[in-house]
């Protein structure tokens, strides 16, 4: 990578991503090559990939100039890892793009769901079971559901009530609390409290 009439060199302490790559792998991947039939073993095995992929695959190239009074007669570049802002952004996207996918016929193979669906590629993140539905109770998944969950009126985030709530509302509710208050520090050594009531204002999932 150069200027014209500049001279490089590689040099610096580059990142060395292939050998994170290759403990990566070694680390990751052993448990699910041990039944690499089973299709959640398959699919584990290319999220991983994908996962190490959007890290090798986004290597920046970092330069520094030498030279008399701030010339850049030699430049001297090294390899950097992406910022993980970058990673976990890129990783976001895939999530919420991920191709459903089912076992083929050879027990090696992964097959898109649905008609005129293109095969996921390397850096594609797949999937083979909707996640359940965590908005209404159900026994069998463990839900609990988010009906009378305590949630925040005006966040935007899943702790809002517009995601928390699963588009059914909420309503505020006053309740009164008790606190511990006016608390003193007796020598040696005790804290005590008095209780104290509290109003506060909670808003709940309907």
């Amino acid at each position: 990578p150069g200027m014209e009439g500049t001279a490089w060199e590689w040099g610096g302490c580059g990142d060395d991503v292939q050998f994170g790559y290759e403990k990566s792998q070694q680390f990751m991947d052993a448990k699910s090559k041990k039944g690499k039939n089973d299709i959640r073993a398959l699919i584990d095995l290319h999220n991983n990939e994908a996962g190490r992929l959007a890290v090798r695959s986004y290597m920046r190239t970092e330069c520094k100039c030498h030279g008399l009074s701030g010339s850049c007669t030699l430049r001297t570049c090294w390899r950097k890892m992406p910022h993980f802002r970058e990673v976990g952004d890129r990783l976001l996207e895939r999530f919420n793009g991920a191709f459903k996918v089912m076992g083929g016929n050879d027990g090696k193979t992964l097959i898109p769901v649905g008609e005129n669906i293109k095969p996921p590629d390397k850096q594609d993140l797949i999937y083979s079971a909707d996640s359940p539905d965590f908005c209404s109770a159900n026994r069998k998944t463990g839900s609990l559901g988010t009906r009378g969950r305590v949630c925040n009126s005006t966040a935007m985030d899943t702790s809002g009530c517009d995601l928390l709530c699963c588009g059914r509302g909420h309503r505020d509710e006053t309740v009164v609390l008790e606190e511990n208050c006016l608390c003193r520090f007796h020598w040696c050594c005790v804290v005590q409290c008095r209780k104290c009531s509290v109003r506060q204002e909670l808003s709940l999932c309907v």
